[in-house]
């Protein structure tokens, strides 16, 4: 059974600490476009995730000794706040999808491979890969998704073979986000068996993506960008202090690093841009009921869906501050999340495509930006399919 979730507050510490993200925010973020803004997720400055970085605001989950937990403004340490990382984690997440910041360049890595590193990392790779995630300097990707895989993650089939120094990489990802500027890959490959093994015989291992016979190519999407890549390895040499954690203890490890993925705010903000611009237009055009008697039933709808979904997120929040393991509650978070951005663009294109009110231009950019990625939402840290089976096991239904 999937236990209730308690509705839980925002402590006054990391709520004080919302004003010292906006402040940042209008200090280093030009105005941009709705439609730049919109792109958030996949926005990349590097200067901008060293500007977090030098404040310490990158890695807040992360052990001080490494260069992580720190909450630090003009005035010094604030101590309540460094006190509650996870909750300040939210509050910086939250404020930057929002605002529409760039932060592609760091998200991965603070995300999921710097907790993944820590979990499971020598001291040795902690002592190298930790400080330069805090300080905004090592970008990661993730290597999971495999051509001719789909969903079916344990049927990867690239293999790390084991040499007398260290590992030998040949094989293939896809869909790999910001593979063309990111230093670092944590590849799930195969070390032993074959692919029929499934789970068995799974490792993950740490990529220099500057290493001789890595290939990265970009793909082009609907939007012209070209963020997702495929990963050639081709007798990729490896030393021995590539892999990360226990040989053949892959696949439990890449399921507590999904868990880090599905768990966070970015889950239902994806198309938090265009609600917002959206918001605003009405505000400003003083649309009414009388005008258009559906917008008010929508508005109302999508606020009562976001409110909701985001209590969930930080009930989760919570549970992963106690030291829990939430991979059901994230995955049903997710889904959930999922179907509501989008439902944002889709419900918005159909309002301001009836109303007799012409839209901002910047809202139109960014709604056309939103409504071709929308379909992405639903495949990217887990399939609709997937999650669902793991909420019904979750359930105890299969």
């Amino acid at each position: 059974m999937i236990e209730s979730l308690p509705y839980i507050s925002i402590p006054a510490g990391a709520e004080a600490f919302r004003r010292e993200v906006r402040e940042f925010i209008d200090e280093h973020l030009p105005h941009m476009d709705a439609s730049v803004r919109a792109r958030s997720w996949m926005g990349f400055s590097a200067e901008f995730s060293r500007a977090l970085g030098q404040r310490g605001w990158l890695g807040l989950m992360l052990p001080r000794e490494y260069g992580g937990g720190r909450v630090a403004g003009e005035t010094g340490e604030t101590s309540e706040i460094n006190d509650q990382p996870a909750y300040a984690r939210f509050v910086l997440v939250e404020e930057l999808l929002n605002a529409g910041a760039p932060v592609a360049a760091h998200w991965i890595a603070d995300r999921q491979s710097g907790p993944l590193i820590l979990a499971y990392g020598t001291e040795a790779q902690k002592q190298f890969y930790l400080p330069r995630i805090c300080r905004g300097e090592a970008f990661f990707c993730i290597g999971m998704s495999e051509p001719n895989s789909g969903s079916d993650l344990a049927s990867v089939r690239t293999r790390a073979i084991q040499t007398d120094d260290g590992w030998r990489l040949s094989g293939q990802k896809i869909w790999t986000t910001q593979a063309a500027k990111s230093h670092y890959m944590i590849a799930l490959v195969r070390t032993s068996g074959v692919p029929e093994d499934r789970q068995v015989g799974l490792s993950q291992v740490i990529v220099d993506l500057s290493l001789p016979g890595v290939t990265v190519r970009p793909i082009e999407d609907l939007t012209g960008d070209s963020h997702f890549c495929e990963v050639f390895f081709d007798d990729v040499v490896l030393g021995a202090d590539a892999l990360i954690g226990t040989e053949g203890d892959g696949w439990r490890q890449v399921t507590a690093e999904l868990a880090f993925e599905r768990s966070g705010p970015e889950r239902i903000y994806s198309s938090i841009v265009v609600l917002n611009e959206w918001a605003a237009w009405l505000r400003s055009s003083g649309q009414t009921r009388a005008a258009n008697p559906f917008v008010e039933v929508a508005a109302g709808r999508l606020i009562a869906t976001l409110a909701t979904l985001r209590a969930m997120a930080i009930s989760i929040v919570a549970k992963l501050a106690a030291g829990e393991s939430p991979a059901t509650v994230a995955a049903l978070t997710k889904d959930l999340g999922t179907e509501f951005e989008q439902l944002v663009p889709t419900l918005i294109a159909d309002l301001v495509s009836t109303g007799d009110l012409d839209p901002p231009a910047g809202l139109i950019r960014a709604l056309a930006y939103v409504t071709h990625v929308a379909p992405s939402f639903s495949l990217r840290g887990g399939t609709r399919e997937i999650l669902r089976s793991m909420i019904a096991r979750g359930l105890g239904l299969r």
